[in-house]
């Protein structure tokens, strides 16, 4: 976002208005229309419930606990604060939330920094302010693919405008504005080289755990890795990759 606000605001007297001038008027109209896109994609993903599990009423967590302690033996050890169920014919624990009182759904997580469970718990991202879960992943995923579109866009219109300057400035007489210019230009394309980079990376990773119906937080555990054998395998994959990214981008949202 960075990138973009340079591009329409700081250098709003340079870099639209000189490729504007020299090539086409669809360059700032495509930069805008994408621009308006990644803001209401990013809106979206701050703003709507990322999947918050509603915590156990007192009632229902006194109940829970009965069942829970009916569960334990006759030795000192108490009862385990873990249930297994089968998903695809494959066994997952499901834990106990001590601050939400219950049982997580799979692939639920408690977020430290939201204290809440959320349904299909991707991560907590501070850039957006908001835990990213199953109903706004998709929305998130829109808005990081549409701003590596925007920051890679944006980076070959600096580009063309820092190889057309010097072509121009020969045809003409040289002014300092010029020279000035050619410094925003080049300041500009600095940040847009890092940010196209970055936020390539963080596209691809994303649309591998897409593909293969995985979370950042599955990820980083190891969840479902090979490496630990097959029985690990991950029991949400649809074993192709047009039907994860269905599930993932396109599933319904359940009450």
């Amino acid at each position: 976002l960075v990138t973009t606000h340079l591009f329409f605001f700081f250098f709003s007297f340079n870099s639209c208005p000189f490729l504007a001038n020299h090539l086409t008027l669809a360059i700032p109209i495509i930069a805008a229309i994408l621009f308006f896109f990644v803001i209401s994609c990013l809106l979206q993903t701050s703003f709507r419930d990322p999947g918050i599990l509603p915590r156990a009423t007192p009632s229902e967590a006194a109940d829970l606990e009965k069942r829970i302690d009916s569960m334990g033996t006759s030795t000192y050890r108490p009862p385990a604060r873990t249930m297994e169920v089968v998903i695809n014919k494959y066994v997952v624990k499901l834990k106990y939330c001590y601050t939400c009182k219950m049982f997580r759904p799979p692939r639920t997580s408690h977020c430290s920094v939201c204290d809440n469970c959320v349904e299909r718990f991707d991560h907590h991202c501070p850039w957006v302010g908001n835990c990213v879960g199953k109903r706004n992943y998709r929305y998130f995923y829109a808005f990081i693919l549409s701003l590596s579109f925007l920051t890679a866009f944006i980076f070959a219109c600096v580009v063309t405008h820092l190889t057309l300057l010097p072509c121009l400035s020969l045809q003409d007489a040289f002014v300092p504005q010029d020279f000035l210019d050619f410094c925003f230009t080049v300041l500009e394309l600095v940040i847009c080289f890092f940010s196209v980079w970055s936020i390539l990376g963080l596209s691809g990773f994303h649309t591998y755990l897409v593909a293969s119906n995985l979370t950042t937080n599955e990820d980083i555990k190891g969840s479902w890795s090979n490496k630990r054998g097959s029985e690990f395998a991950n029991p949400y994959s649809h074993k192709s990759i047009l039907t994860n990214c269905c599930a993932v981008l396109c599933g319904p949202f359940h009450p």
